[in-house]
């Protein structure tokens, strides 16, 4: 099969899946295929599917992949110690384990081609991502917490795992509490990717986006809360900070840059 074949595979197998896309006009341009297919796979319940299916899935985005091409976290160069600094896609990272901000239900965005980490590391491992998540979620039979983590495979994605956790969302001032639970994120997803042997570990910018967290404050809390775990675990794992946005860059160059003692306050609890 080329790449538009499977695409166009994929696609069909969606809409014949569910009633309710089997109408769905296909567009002519590859563009406006791929728009769909992402759109179709972000709404999928989680539930089983046909091997082929998943053989086709796989192939299309492993061919992906290639085009687009992968950064190796060897090629890295550390900002500070083994702390690293990294401007990319996330998904096209090749590291031990990548950190997701998931949300409650911890399955996914199901919002169309929502541009989310979320959204882009479901639609990129593929949808055993999501069916691993809701299996987790079922076997826990509540929301996932805020400040926690769990851990998957990452199935097409170039990582080994995916760590996922859910930050705090701030409604109105920030508080102790939610600068609390935001560096338990981070401490959560150190010690869970140690536990399984992770070497190198990629951090997005955790509840910054709709969770709406001030990016100043949580990258100080990011920086802080992992070099003071490291000092006090002796831990050997390489930390990347990922980020997208210039500002976000400039902010945790000049963090990671600075010499100093962690800050006073609810990370030490």
């Amino acid at each position: 099969m080329t790449q538009a074949e499977r695409r166009l595979f994929l696609i069909q197998a969606l809409k014949d899946e569910n009633s309710k896309y089997r109408n769905l006009r296909l567009p002519r341009d590859a563009v406006g295929q791929r728009k769909l297919l992402r759109s179709l796979l972000n709404v999928r319940a989680p539930g089983a599917i046909g091997s082929d299916f998943l053989t086709v899935q796989d192939a299309y985005l492993q061919q992906k992949l290639a085009e687009d091409g992968v950064t190796r976290v060897e090629d890295l160069s550390p900002v500070s110690g083994d702390l690293c600094l990294w401007q990319g896609d996330i998904t096209r990272l090749q590291c031990g384990a990548i950190v997701n901000a998931a949300n409650s239900g911890l399955t996914g965005c199901y919002l169309p081609c929502h541009a989310c980490i979320d959204n882009c590391i479901h639609t990129y491992a593929g949808i055993q991502l999501r069916q691993d998540c809701a299996a987790l979620m079922a076997a826990q039979g509540h929301p996932e917490p805020a400040g926690q983590a769990k851990i998957t495979r990452a199935y097409n994605l170039p990582c080994d795992y995916v760590l996922h956790t859910v930050g705090p969302i701030v409604e109105g001032p920030l508080t102790p509490e939610h600068e609390r639970l935001l560096a338990s994120c981070y401490r959560a997803c150190l010690a869970l990717a140690e536990a399984h042997g992770v070497e190198s570990l990629a951090f997005c910018c955790i509840s910054t986006g709709v969770f709406r967290f001030p990016h100043e404050r949580a990258a100080e809390i990011a920086v802080e809360t992992v070099r003071r775990y490291k000092r006090e675990t002796n831990s050997g794992m390489k930390v990347i900070f990922n980020v997208f946005k210039d500002t976000d860059y400039a902010i945790y160059q000049r963090l990671l840059r600075a010499d100093r003692p962690p800050a006073p306050g609810a990370l030490g609890r």
